[in-house]
């Protein structure tokens, strides 16, 4: 099967962690100890979140007295595709020598009009308590909002339209390399009024532009994963309870977070409704045991999967 794996953030910083680069490296062996297994026996495309990490970035640059003023967040999304790309490069290189591996950075294509630009809901860097969070905010102008129990930045996340590059992603994997890309969701870029591509200034949302980017390329399989088992209805309350099978209807009658949950189950329901395949979200570590249908929660258009 030809398989697109979204990594979550956790998959590089846990909630907590300091963004130490020591640190994500261990945890990229982790996540890559977990994935390896679907590269022995499928076609498999890796994309990861990078939305401590261009926080982290952007925090740096704004700080740098050197600098007229800070980098914008297209070529800080650049810089983390590189960053955490060589990290999984070479993990997947000491597990599987003999396997080809190829990382890219490469651009998505946006809407200039997107209404995203001016509603931010996209989390970016560090957490912080809601003291500090918003002394941030008025130096830096940053937006800032609620995360869980912390606060974090936001940005602007417009829709993915398409991965630019997503012929060279498929003539890569289909010379049978393990391909890494759309980092971040992509560098988002629009097309001006001559049709030139340029930057600007958001983070696309790693899971939706995954959903685009496997409609693309085929795929049979989308893997949303991250740090939680399945997604839980009544989250939060005493009546949670996983979702192990549903339907992308079914799914879409559950309320979920803007900002964490609600983009994964989104990119799930849209993959499986547009080409029929199967979508799931679970834990990182249970790679394996969610194909094999033995973990997360699977979207099929029947609400099946080898049962």
């Amino acid at each position: 099967m030809r398989i697109v794996a979204a990594l979550g953030g956790n998959a590089l910083l846990q909630r907590g962690q300091r963004p130490d680069a020591d640190v994500q490296e261990a945890n990229v062996r982790r996540a890559i100890a977990a994935l390896a297994p679907l590269a022995d026996e499928h076609e498999l495309v890796i994309t990861h979140g990078n939305g401590p990490q261009v926080g982290v970035l952007a925090l740096q640059s704004a700080s740098d007295p050197r600098l007229t003023s800070p980098y914008p967040f297209d070529v800080l999304g650049a810089q983390t595709q590189g960053m955490i790309g060589y990290w999984l490069l070479q993990a997947l290189q000491n597990e599987i020598p003999r396997q080809p591996v190829a990382a890219i950075i490469n651009q998505t294509l946006v809407e200039a009009n997107d209404p995203a630009f001016d509603n931010p809901t996209k989390f970016v860097g560090e957490t912080y308590d809601e003291q500090t969070a918003h002394k941030l905010a008025a130096e830096r102008g940053w937006q800032v909002r609620q995360d869980g129990d912390s606060w974090r930045r936001v940005v602007g996340s417009p829709r993915p339209q398409r991965i630019v590059e997503t012929r060279l992603i498929r003539l890569l994997l289909e010379s049978g390399a393990i391909v890494i890309c759309a980092g971040g969701g992509g560098v988002p870029v629009v097309r001006d009024e001559v049709g030139e591509l340029r930057g600007v200034e958001a983070v696309v949302d790693k899971d939706l532009a995954s959903s685009v980017l496997a409609e693309a390329l085929d795929a049979d399989v989308l893997m949303v994963l991250t740090d939680v088992p399945a997604v839980m209805k009544d989250f939060g309350t005493p009546n949670q309870a996983p979702i192990h099978r549903e339907t992308p209807p079914g799914l879409r009658e559950v309320t979920y977070a803007a900002g964490s949950m609600g983009p994964k189950v989104e990119a799930a329901c849209r993959f499986v409704e547009v080409t029929g395949g199967m979508a799931a979200i679970g834990s990182l570590d249970e790679a394996s045991a969610i194909l094999d249908g033995k973990s997360g929660t699977i979207v099929t258009t029947t609400g099946r999967y080898r049962d």
